[in-house]
Formats: structure tokens, sequence, C-alpha cells
């Protein structure tokens, strides 16, 4: 098998299902496919799900992409999951609890706790960070052997290895990428340090796949993963300083590639390590939701037709749909601003439109006051990426070239992953 005849797959642990894909040694996306997992249980501020549904759901997905190409010819497949989700399990990997997911806030008195002894700079703090989860799980289930975060579970039953993880998915639970270490600070929080993986670079071979599963080749290799979000950039291309990629989904999401790391957690700021450098980012409360509020899916499509973003409308809004912001500011009781209403419908939606630009604008300035550097280019990811007239109007705040990114899924930056781990391997 050579190089030029290899195929990869990667796959997406998302909150509603599972997606995975696959690719050939020109990062051409061949084929995708993907099956839905039921909602996790919700309890108050705990949520928790059986992480064998996560396996069932890729076991799935799996054998109905298989079917579409010949899996004799897959060569490496890597997994990405959601920041945050993480589960305690025994030395052959079966879960002992229930996986705590991403968004579960239950672990308040862990949280205080970190809060007291951590850093200030770790990205484990907060009541939904993994190091609060397992500060709470330990204590329960001393028969633990193995901290696991999502896509490390699965890549645990692809490969038969549970003791591994990625710098990306640790960031939370307390891992310190730029000393490349589990920090002494753990054991001042009485962390049981043989739980803790050993963790890598994301896109590193870490094994082959387990013996005659889903009929791949003994030589088929397990590929560290990331993170969700962290895929989905890759997915973009974006790899270099100064490449950018903007989230235009429900919330505005920013993440700039930076030679350093930048860290301000005040305003959600923090940097994951991607390759030789930094991935630094934080997310505004503004975004596409706001637009839902105000017009349905038929009036944007509509009204976008009409923009006009040569002829800026006037007006200063700061587009939110509640009190309260983090990022670019950080102020609890910033009030929505929309008012003077603007006299014509369309006056309005483009207002709305040029809110969300100035504070993208405002969010990679303050990014760049930080350390990193000002996008030289921005990919869009989300569904705003679609609005030409949109991506025009935030070219003009920016003062540098905008465009909608060719790939977005998170899967497909996985099976760049699994490519990049094959091919330096």
């Amino acid at each position: 098998m050579t190089k030029i005849n290899a195929l990869h797959i990667g796959i997406d642990l998302g909150t509603s299902g599972v997606r995975a894909c696959v690719i050939n040694n020109n990062k051409a996306l061949l084929h995708t496919c993907k099956t839905p997992i039921p909602s996790p249980i919700r309890q108050g501020n705990a949520i928790t799900q059986d992480a064998n549904l996560w396996w069932h759901a890729t076991n799935k997905v799996l054998r109905d992409l298989f079917s579409k190409i010949n899996v004799k010819n897959v060569k490496a497949i890597s997994v990405n999951g959601t920041s945050g989700t993480v589960l305690l399990c025994d030395e052959q990997g079966k879960p002992v609890a229930p996986a705590r997911m991403y968004n579960d806030g239950f672990c308040t008195e862990q949280a205080a706790l970190i809060k007291s002894i951590a850093p200030a700079e770790t990205a484990a703090h907060g009541t939904s960070s993994g190091l609060a989860k397992l500060l709470y799980l330990q204590p329960l289930y001393p028969q633990a052997r193995h901290l696991l975060h999502q896509a490390d579970w699965i890549v645990g039953k692809l490969c038969g290895r549970f003791d591994i993880s990625d710098e990306n998915n640790a960031l939370k639970t307390g891992y310190d990428p730029q000393a490349s270490k589990w920090p002494d600070w753990l054991n001042d929080l009485n962390v049981n340090m043989d739980l803790l993986p050993e963790v890598v670079a994301p896109g590193t071979c870490i094994a082959h796949v387990s013996k005659s599963l889903f009929g791949l080749n003994a030589d088929c290799q397990i590929v560290s993963g990331t993170t969700d979000s962290i895929a989905a950039f890759i997915a973009t291309g974006a790899n270099k300083p100064g490449d950018a990629v903007t989230s235009l989904g429900s919330t505005l999401v920013l993440k700039v590639v930076s030679d350093k790391p930048v860290t301000a957690l005040e305003f959600g700021i923090y940097s994951h390590k991607l390759g030789d450098y930094w991935l630094a980012g934080g997310a505004s409360n503004s975004g596409g939701a706001v637009l839902e509020r105000y017009f349905d899916s038929a009036q944007i499509n509509q009204l976008s037709d009409s923009l006009k973003p040569e002829e800026p409308t006037g007006f200063d809004y700061y587009p939110l749909l509640q009190a309260g912001e983090r990022f670019p500011v950080n102020d609890a009781q910033l009030q929505p601003r929309l008012e003077p209403k603007a006299d014509t419908e369309l006056k309005f939606f483009q207002a709305i439109l040029e809110g969300i630009s100035r504070i993208e604008l405002d969010g990679y300035n303050k990014l760049h006051k930080l350390g990193a550097p000002f996008p030289l280019q921005v990919e869009t990811t989300g569904g705003g990426s679609k609005n030409k007239a949109w991506c025009q109007i935030r070219e003009l705040a920016l003062g540098v070239e905008v465009k909608q990114a060719e790939y977005s899924e998170a899967c497909y930056g996985s099976a760049l992953l699994a490519r990049a781990g094959f091919n330096n391997s």
C-alpha cells in the first residue's frame, strides 16, 4: 500500500450524534456518514450520558462508512470529542460510572477548591472543567484506574489503550501544554495522579487498531485526536500565525493562530497547543441567535439580497439576546443595544449585522492586544458564513480578506489529523 492510495478516517463525537468521514491522501473528501445518539440525562446541573452509547453509534457509523470503501485501504483513524466530557474506567477501559458531559455544571464545590489553589492561567477553572469533575468522581469510585476524555475512550475502544490523551482534550483537566506535563499543583488538590493519562500532541500515532476490528488491516494506525472545536478549526486549513476562523453560529466564536500562548480568563480567553503554534480564541454572546429573534430564515434570505455593505447605516448596535457579555468585554450587566430602531426593516437588519461585525473586530483587537497577531485573513464557518453581503460588511470592518471556509466539519479536521499522523510516521 503506497501513501498515494491510503485512506484516512475522521470521527466526530458530537452532542447529538456521531459523524465520520473518509479522505484520501490528497485531502479529498470521499464519503461522510452520521448517526444520532440519545440526549444526555439532565438532573438539575448534572448532565450525564452512558459512554456505551458513543461506542454503539461509532460502531454503526463506521460500518456504514466502510460499506462505501475498501476497508483494507484505511491507514489511519483519528477521533475528536466534546471538550470537558470525562469518565472514569477500570483497567480494561470499562466505565465505572456514567460520563459527565462537557456542559455539566454540578461540581461547584470542586470548582471553588480549584480556584483557591490552581494558578489563574489554567483552563481547568469552572464548574464544567474536566478537573472539577475528576475531583467529584475520584472519591466516589476508588476502583477506577483511568480518567479519560470522550475522544480518549473511543480511541481506547479502537486500539485497546486507555491510558492516553492529547494536549487539547487534557487542557481543561489541568494539563500544562507550555511545560508539557501534568502540573505539580494537582498534588495540592489530592488528585490521584495514577488516574491521569499520558498526553501527546494531536496527530501522533499512538497504536495500531485492535486485532480484526471492522476487518481493518493490522497496520492501521490510531492517531491521537483533539476537541471538536479544534478539529473544526483544523478542517478549514488555517495553520499558520495570523490565520483566523470566525464561527457565525448562534454565538460569535473567534480563533486565531498565534506564535505564543494568550491567556485572559476574565474574558474567557485561553490557548490550545496546535503543532508548533498556539490557537487563541474567545466567544461573544452576540451572534445569529439575535437575528433569529427578529427575523425568520425567509426574511433573512430576502433582506440579504438587498443589503448595501458599502453604505453603512450609522447605527451603533450591540446585539445581545439578554444582558451580559464576557468577550470582547467582560460585563455581566452589559445591556443589549438595539436602539434607536431603524426606520426600515432592511436598515434594522443591516445595522444588526454591522453591530456583530464590530464585535468581531473588537474581539480580534482584544486578542491582538493580549499578544496574538491580528488576522491576515479570516475563514468563516457556521450558518452566517453563507451570507455573502455579511462577509462584505465584515471585510470592510476588519480590513482583511474574509471568505467562507471550504471545509468546516470536525470529522474532516480529524481525518486531516489521521492523515498527518500516518504521513509523519
